[in-house]
């Protein structure tokens, strides 16, 4: 049976907005379009999955419940939309943590591509046929490290992303992302019919 495509997402500038270690539900603001553009994906029957860096508990900022309530709270903001994310993955970890539980080089923190490898483990996915969504280069890092086709947006991080990537050497932002959108709702229109016209295999 082929593995099904899926688009990754990061969590922060992406989806919600940007606000800096966010560390209470009441915090959490949908971008405008990011709620249409989930529910298109899950009309097609894509999986939406969340990948996101989650380093404010190794820092001390908030305890590792928070999130589960953070992504509550997402759930319950999108579900008035329609829509819903299918499975959410985070990394708590950082090699200089506060927090000497959380203090170590995890494999699943971006750049590293671990959360989306055991996502398509977890849900029979190809991470060749799937889209990565991401306003920082370490999200784009760690869909090229997955083979993924990724996209860069121009939320959150992402336009000081875009222009300093376009300063540097040869290759510049193609070398790290296939597309550049202004939105969630633009990427999802530049990588839908990606994933299901391929049929390369994982």
């Amino acid at each position: 049976m082929a593995k099904r495509p899926a688009m990754f997402l990061d969590r922060d500038g992406v989806v919600i907005e940007e606000v800096g270690y966010l560390s209470q539900p009441s915090e959490v603001r949908l971008l405008p379009g990011a709620a249409a553009a989930i529910a298109a994906l899950n009309r097609r029957a894509i999986p939406v999955i969340v990948v996101t860096n989650q380093a404010g508990v190794a820092r001390g900022y908030y305890a590792e419940s928070r999130i589960a309530e953070i992504h509550g709270r997402l759930d319950e903001l999108l579900a008035e939309h329609g829509a819903r994310i299918d499975a959410y993955y985070y990394c708590p970890h950082h090699p200089q943590a506060a927090v000497a539980a959380y203090r170590r080089a995890c494999p699943c923190r971006k750049p590293s591509p671990g959360m989306l490898i055991r996502a398509a483990r977890e849900h029979g996915l190809s991470l060749r046929r799937s889209c990565l969504v991401g306003d920082k280069l370490s999200d784009l890092e760690a869909g090229r490290a997955a083979r993924c086709r990724v996209i860069l947006v121009r939320t959150g991080y992402g336009a000081e992303v875009e222009k300093s990537l376009g300063q540097r050497g040869p290759g510049g932002i193609e070398a790290v992302a296939d597309e550049v959108a202004a939105d969630l709702a633009e990427a999802v229109g530049k990588g839908l019919d990606f994933p299901l016209r391929t049929s390369r295999a994982a």
